[in-house]
């Protein structure tokens, strides 16, 4: 098969071009059951496929956070977040349940305690009127180094951040 992978290989439910320059994430909202959302990010494309799932597409480069959560009749078997850097094509990247083809996982924490403490350090982030898609790469690999050593990660500063365009700015 040519062009366009198959039901299994990309655990979808369209067919999705190989040629496609961008990451496609699905996003399901199964009210108590499961719930798959973008915290952050800039989607080029929106495509409803039903009343409860679409498909958000990423350009390359760009920085998103995914959160999932799921639930049986027992509670919460789920809590997680994922922020990713959509890859380019033919650029290493990791495998993510929901998302095509995968991307570079900067940061990846589960249990909600943790991911809500995650959620509160993107909330002091856009506190500052930093955009978290703009946040340094690096900073998003320190948190979840720091959370996954159980230490507290350090704050995003404004220092921090201009830092980071500036750097930026001198590899383009």
């Amino acid at each position: 098969m040519t062009g366009v992978a198959s039901h299994e290989q990309r655990g979808g439910s369209r067919p999705i071009a190989q040629e496609d320059a961008l990451t496609h994430v699905e996003l399901t909202w199964i009210d108590k059951r499961m719930e798959n959302w973008i915290r952050f990010g800039h989607a080029v494309q929106e495509q409803a496929i039903d009343r409860q799932r679409r498909i958000l597409s990423f350009r390359s480069g760009s920085i998103f956070a995914f959160l999932r959560w799921a639930a049986n009749d027992y509670g919460t078997i789920l809590s997680r977040i994922d922020i990713v850097r959509a890859v380019e094509q033919g650029e290493a990247l990791q495998t993510l349940a929901f998302v095509r083809p995968g991307g570079d996982i900067l940061l990846r924490i589960e249990g909600w305690p943790k991911v809500e403490q995650v959620l509160r350090h993107i909330d002091a982030i856009e506190a500052l009127d930093i955009d978290p898609v703009e946040v340094a790469p690096d900073h998003w690999r320190h948190v979840h180094n720091r959370m996954n050593a159980g230490l507290s990660p350090r704050p995003y500063t404004i220092g921090r951040h201009q830092a980071w365009l500036k750097r930026r700015e001198i590899e383009r």
